[in-house]
């Protein structure tokens, strides 16, 4: 079974950074109000003494996540590939609208780096599986929510 996270150089670099922040300073400070919880006597009726314990399990369960996302990384780095005009993971690419002439830019990322707003779109959603494996100046038919859409791709960067 493949188990392998495609993910962007950039994105892994975030997902390193939270696992510096979650085990030097989250695990601690957690650690810090877990025994001073403890101080303040029984524990059954302690509630920062669960809360505590509770933000713990969920601090250690980020941390297993995060590493286990960075075991099975398949590091993906585009700017360190020739621009061939091909739409593959890691790619900024402009599509043109064939209906309504609007004009958008997406970057195919991982799961964990996509965010709409940013225009970071998931390689599983259905405009990148959409897009994956055409070129530029193609013409593309992409199932949306909102029905099926015409596309031209109008810019392929390897960014």
């Amino acid at each position: 079974m493949n188990n392998q996270v495609p993910m962007t150089a950039r994105g892994a670099e975030i997902l390193r950074e939270e696992l510096e922040v979650l085990k030097h300073e989250r695990r601690p400070a957690i650690s810090n109000a877990i025994a001073e919880a403890r101080e303040l006597g029984d524990l059954k009726e302690n509630a920062e003494y669960h809360a505590a314990r509770e933000e713990q399990g969920l601090c250690e369960a980020r941390i297993r996540d995060i590493e286990g996302k960075l075991s099975n990384a398949q590091i993906i780095d585009v700017t360190k590939m020739p621009n061939t005009g091909r739409v593959i993971f890691g790619t900024t690419v402009t599509i043109l609208n064939l209906d309504s002439d609007e004009e958008v830019t997406y970057r195919i990322v991982g799961d964990d780096e996509a965010d709409i707003k940013a225009n970071l779109i998931s390689v599983n959603s259905p405009i990148a599986r959409g897009l994956i494996g055409k070129n530029l100046d193609d013409e593309v038919t992409i199932n949306t929510p909102g029905g099926e859409t015409d596309f031209e791709i109008t810019a392929v960067e390897y960014l």
